[in-house]
C-alpha cells in the first residue's frame, strides 16, 4: 500500500473523519498517532490495519482498499 492508497482508504471508509482520526487516535502498537506513525517511515499498509483495528473495522473492509479503478 502507498501512501497515496493510504489516504483514500481513509477517505473513503471514514469520510471527513478520517482526517481527524490520522492526526488524533493513538495507535496501540506504537503509542502514536497514524500520522506520527507514518513520518517514522513504518508502512502505509501496517499503520492501515492498526487504525482499522482501533476503529472496529470489518476485517471485510480492510484489505484491498485504496486502489484505484484499472482504467479501461
Amino acid at each position: 500500500m502507498r501512501r497515496s492508497e493510504f489516504d483514500r482508504a481513509v477517505d473513503d471508509e471514514f469520510g471527513p473523519q478520517g482526517r481527524v482520526l490520522v492526526d488524533d487516535l493513538i495507535l496501540p502498537p506504537w503509542q502514536m498517532t497514524a500520522r506520527e506513525v507514518l513520518e517514522t517511515g513504518e508502512p502505509p499498509r501496517a499503520v492501515w490495519l492498526a487504525l482499522c483495528a482501533e476503529a472496529d473495522v470489518p476485517d471485510a473492509r480492510r484489505h484491498g482498499v485504496g486502489r484505484r479503478e484499472p482504467k479501461r
